[in-house]
């Protein structure tokens, strides 16, 4: 592990994976980040929880501190993921997953039940109907990474990486880059980075009729559950996007959707005391 990363290298089914975990309270809380995301996305929701948690949050491979693997992303493998680090965190965890990861943890929910005690989904995909065009998208794949790779070597990544983090969290949010500028320029610099954010892109869609399919063969457990939906950053489409996550709340009896009107997508950030409220309030 880079000494200006906090946290530890672990093994997780065979991959390395940076974790960083603070606090020593139950349940643990595992902390998955949106599409292209890294463990501090999270740094204000943990401050707000790991008096009272044991919050572990990490990195998927090729995303932040974790190194990558030349193989593609599947729902599966990523369900399966979740499911080593509840067994090592002392599960039942609570699961809290933001955007894209929010595919990953019902799939784990569904595959993995007697390892989830409840679960937060900030701001979570939804994809009511299997996405046009998803197994052409994953062909690419190989080239995403690929386009890491050249970012890396010819030092795009290094010159260019950390100030388009930090334009992207100015624009993305109302507080800004809320990651301290050491671990942005480590990680923002890594040429695979770039290329398994583009890589995640070119199979969110195919993971999206990956879980539809899961719907039909597993049941999702009598879990609590929190859906978070995010409205302020939306021009168009709220009521749909309302009526997806009030789906998703009412995949569990114990299901709720909690609705902010006037907080973007990146609710961890801009509103992390709402994270937190979700997480007590299970």
């Amino acid at each position: 592990m880079n000494d200006r990363l906090p946290g530890d290298l672990m093994t997780v089914g065979g991959d390395h994976l940076h974790v960083v975990a603070e606090g020593t309270g139950k349940p643990p809380l595992l902390l998955s980040a949106g599409l292209g995301g890294a463990w501090f996305d999270w740094i204000p929701v943990v401050s707000l929880l790991r008096d009272a948690y044991r919050v572990i949050a990490f990195d998927r491979p090729g995303l932040g501190g974790s190194p990558p693997v030349r193989r593609a992303a599947t729902l599966r493998a990523e369900a399966d993921r979740l499911a080593e680090l509840a067994r090592w965190a002392g599960a039942p965890v609570v699961l809290v997953a933001h955007s894209f990861a929010g595919f990953h943890a019902e799939a784990f929910a569904r595959l993995h039940p007697e390892l989830v005690g409840g679960m937060v989904l900030v701001d979570p995909s939804a994809e009511p109907r299997p996405p046009k065009y998803s197994r052409p998208l994953t062909r690419l794949e190989p080239l995403a990474r690929l386009a890491g790779t050249v970012a890396g070597a010819t030092g795009v990544a290094r010159l260019a990486g950390p100030a388009a983090y930090g334009l992207a969290m100015r624009l993305l949010t109302t507080r800004g880059n809320v990651a301290p500028p050491e671990y942005v320029q480590v990680v923002c610099t890594r040429g695979h980075v770039l290329g398994t954010l583009l890589a995640e892109d070119s199979v969110y869609r195919q993971m999206a009729v990956d879980l539809l399919t899961l719907r039909c063969h597993r049941e999702f457990p009598d879990i609590p559950l929190r859906v978070i939906t995010a409205l302020g950053d939306m021009r168009g489409g709220r009521d749909a996007w309302r009526r997806a996550h009030a789906d998703l709340a009412a995949l569990s009896p114990r299901g709720r959707q909690v609705v902010l009107p006037d907080v973007g997508h990146l609710v961890q950030i801009d509103r992390p005391e709402a994270v937190a409220e979700a997480v007590r309030d299970l």
